[in-house]
């Protein structure tokens, strides 16, 4: 199960722990994501998508429609 945001195409960021001595071990800052459902009223289903919790303040002001539109056209999706 990949941890990426369907929408948005977030993903994890590479970081460090950093201890008390100061060394240094790599870790994974991971998004974010939610498993969710949405309605689509042009094509009367429901879509389950794992999305960031970004993408779904996106989705809740503009619209499940308007977002998946947005994002095929900038080619997230």
């Amino acid at each position: 199960m990949s941890r990426i945001c369907d929408l948005t195409g977030k993903g994890y960021m590479n970081g460090f722990n950093v201890s008390n001595s100061n060394v240094k071990t790599k870790r994974k800052f991971y998004p974010n994501l939610k498993l969710k459902r949405f309605y689509i009223p042009e094509e009367d289903k429901w879509i389950t998508l794992k999305v960031s919790t970004s993408a779904l303040k996106t989705i809740s002001k503009n619209g499940i429609t308007a977002c998946i539109n947005k994002f095929v056209k900038k080619g997230s999706i």
